[in-house]
C-alpha cells in the first residue's frame, strides 16, 4: 500500500504504509478515546486514528498491510452494513481483526469471530475485556473514565472494579476528561495528544492543556445551561430546542430537565446540507434507537444510538412534522410501559 493522504472523519492524515504491526480506528466521544487508549496500551506499536460509522469503510480502504486491526466503538450503519462486513472479510485474509462495539447491530447482521457486541456496557469496559490478557490491571481505570463519560458506570463490573479506587478521585479525573474531550469537538489532534499519555494510565489532569481546557468547557457549558432553560420548548412528550450554539448532547439533557419532559432533543441546522442534527437524550424507559429508525427514516433521514442516547438527522423541512410524530411515538411508549 502507497503512503496516502485522505480526509476522514479523523481529519487530514497519512496512513502508515504497513510497516506499524496494528491499526486501531475508534470513536471521538469520551468513550472511543478511553477505548482507544485501552486498545493502545495493549499495542503500544499501533497507528491510531479516529472515525465514525459512515466514515470507516473509507479508513479501511487503506488497511492493507497491517497484521491486527482494533475498530472500537463504531456502530455499524445499516446502509453500509454490506460493505463493510465484505471489506472486513477480506482484510481478515491477511490480518487479525478485532471489532468491538456495545451498539446494536442491524437486523440479519453479522455472526463472526472477530465481532464482540455487547450492548449491557460501554466500549471501554468491553474493550478492556477483550484484550485483558495483555493490559496491565491499572488500565481498568481508563475503562472506568469511559464507562462514566457514556452513563454506563453501573454496570457489576464497573461497580466492582470502582472499590480498588478512591471513587471521588476517579469521578474528578474523569469529568475533567470528558469536559475536556466534549469542549475540543472534531479536533482530532487534540484527542489523539490525550488518547497517547492515557494508553500509558497517565491521569488526565497531568496530560498538557485538560484541565485548562475542562475548566473553559465548564463555563461555556454554564452559558449553555442558561441559554436552553430560556428557549426550550415542550410538546406533550419531549421538549426541543433550536440552534442552541453548544454541545448538543448536553443541550438535550437540559431540554428535558427545563421543559420538564422525558426526552430532550437538541436539533443543530447545517446550512451546507439543509438538514437538522440531533441529539436526544431519554429520562423514562423507552427505545429511542428503535424509534428513530422508525421515524428519522419515515422522514427521509436517518437515525438511532443507545436505547437513552441518540442521534438523527433529518431533511430541515421536516423538522417540526418530525417532531410531532417522535412526540406521539414517545406517549404511546411511555403507556405501553405504565399498563
Amino acid at each position: 500500500m502507497n503512503r496516502s493522504k485522505t480526509k476522514t472523519a479523523g481529519g487530514i492524515k497519512r496512513i502508515s504504509s504497513g510497516m506499524s504491526r496494528s491499526l486501531i480506528l475508534t470513536h471521538g466521544d469520551s468513550d472511543g478515546v478511553c477505548s482507544g487508549a485501552i486498545a493502545k496500551s495493549a499495542y503500544p506499536e499501533a497507528d491510531v486514528y479516529f472515525t465514525s460509522p459512515v466514515g470507516i469503510l473509507d479508513e479501511l480502504k487503506m488497511a492493507d498491510g497491517y497484521r491486527n486491526i482494533i475498530i472500537c466503538d463504531i456502530a455499524v450503519d445499516v446502509r453500509s452494513c454490506t460493505g463493510l462486513y465484505n471489506r472486513l472479510e477480506e482484510l481478515a485474509r491477511s490480518a487479525s481483526i478485532t471489532y468491538i462495539d456495545h451498539h446494536p447491530l442491524p437486523d440479519k447482521c453479522w455472526d463472526v469471530d472477530w465481532m464482540h457486541n455487547d450492548l449491557n456496557m460501554c466500549s471501554s469496559e468491553l474493550t478492556y475485556k477483550v484484550l485483558e490478557d495483555r493490559l496491565s490491571s491499572d488500565m481498568r481505570r481508563v475503562a472506568i473514565y469511559g464507562a462514566i463519560g457514556d452513563y454506563y458506570d453501573n454496570t457489576p463490573s464497573i461497580r466492582e472494579w470502582l472499590r480498588d479506587w478512591d471513587k471521588r478521585s476517579l469521578f474528578f479525573q474523569a469529568g475533567t476528561l470528558i469536559q475536556a474531550l466534549i469542549h475540543m469537538g472534531r479536533n482530532y489532534d487534540f484527542k489523539r495528544k490525550v488518547l497517547f499519555p492515557l494508553s500509558h494510565d497517565m491521569i488526565p489532569t497531568e496530560i498538557p492543556d485538560v484541565l485548562g481546557i475542562a475548566r473553559e468547557g465548564a463555563q461555556f457549558e454554564e452559558a449553555l445551561r442558561l441559554r436552553v432553560k430560556k428557549e426550550v420548548t415542550s410538546l406533550q412528550n419531549l421538549a426541543y430546542v433550536i440552534d442552541p450554539k453548544g454541545y448538543m448532547s448536553k443541550s438535550a439533557i437540559y431540554a428535558a430537565s427545563y421543559g420538564m419532559r422525558g426526552v430532550g432533543v437538541a436539533a443543530e441546522y447545517r446550512n451546507h446540507k439543509d438538514v437538522y442534527d440531533m441529539s436526544l437524550r431519554s429520562r423514562v424507559n423507552i427505545d429511542l434507537n428503535r424509534l428513530l429508525k422508525i421515524i428519522a427514516i419515515k422522514h427521509g433521514g436517518t437515525g438511532g444510538g443507545h436505547a437513552a442516547a441518540a442521534g438523527a438527522r433529518v431533511p430541515a423541512a421536516s423538522l417540526v412534522q418530525f417532531l410531532q410524530d417522535m412526540d406521539a411515538a414517545i406517549g404511546k411508549e411511555i403507556q405501553k410501559v405504565q399498563v
